[in-house]
């Protein structure tokens, strides 16, 4: 069960800052798949999907995968500017979120930016992390992932007997993980962790997209 996934390493780690839970914010452009991403995680239907250009999620939600782990859910930036502004408002305000005897901390631990593995557009990605998040919360907190790995090269590489990849599409995800990576160096002038490419809808590599979390706890709080 991934709810008790690695539970005793995320208590233990967050026991040494002092810290009870982990709290992660998915963000991400619209039709990214955070919803679907959640859905895999809690492996039930937590989040509601859209199946339309339309963003399912509108507004900021929290769900509890344990004691110790909470996920929180944004809206999708990339429908336009009046919409992107409502949305920015929103996410900034969660990063901005405190508590604490003082408020002295944010609530928000880690910010793990979801990226479309079937789309080479990745403006609103940059536009994301350069002048929503960097302003916001430290370069060391920002993770990334790329979501609809199935999709990729047009799905002609997918496996869906073993809702696998081939080793043409690994070694094509796996170059997009270092451009993606290299191209954010480039753009936002701040270096991130190689992006993990999973799949939600088929539940692949979902386990890493765990441990890369569970592997970057921050170790100490995250001060305002």
């Amino acid at each position: 069960m991934l709810r008790d996934y690695r539970l005793d390493d995320i208590r233990s780690r967050l026991g040494r800052i002092g810290l009870k839970i982990l709290d992660v914010m998915l963000i991400g452009g619209t039709g990214t798949g955070k919803s679907t991403t959640l859905n895999a995680i809690f492996q039930t239907d937590t989040a509601k999907v859209g199946h339309s250009f339309a963003p399912e999620t509108m507004n900021v939600s929290e769900h509890m995968l344990n004691d110790n782990f909470r996920l929180w859910d944004t809206p999708g930036l990339g429908d336009g500017f009046g919409s992107d502004k409502s949305h920015v408002r929103k996410i900034t305000e969660l990063l901005h979120k405190p508590y604490g005897n003082h408020n002295e901390f944010g609530i928000i631990d880690l910010a793990l930016v979801v990226v479309d593995a079937s789309t080479r557009d990745l403006g609103t990605v940059y536009s994301l992390i350069a002048d929503v998040l960097l302003p916001n919360i430290n370069a060391d907190r920002i993770l990334t992932v790329i979501n609809q790995c199935d999709s990729a090269m047009s799905g002609r590489h997918w496996d869906y007997s073993s809702n696998t990849p081939d080793l043409a599409l690994k070694a094509f995800l796996d170059e997009q993980a270092a451009s993606i990576q290299r191209r954010i160096r480039e753009t936002t002038g701040t270096s991130i962790i190689l992006p993990v490419y999973y799949s939600a809808e088929y539940g692949y590599n979902i386990g890493r997209v765990l441990d890369l979390i569970i592997d970057h706890i921050p170790t100490e709080r995250r001060r305002l």
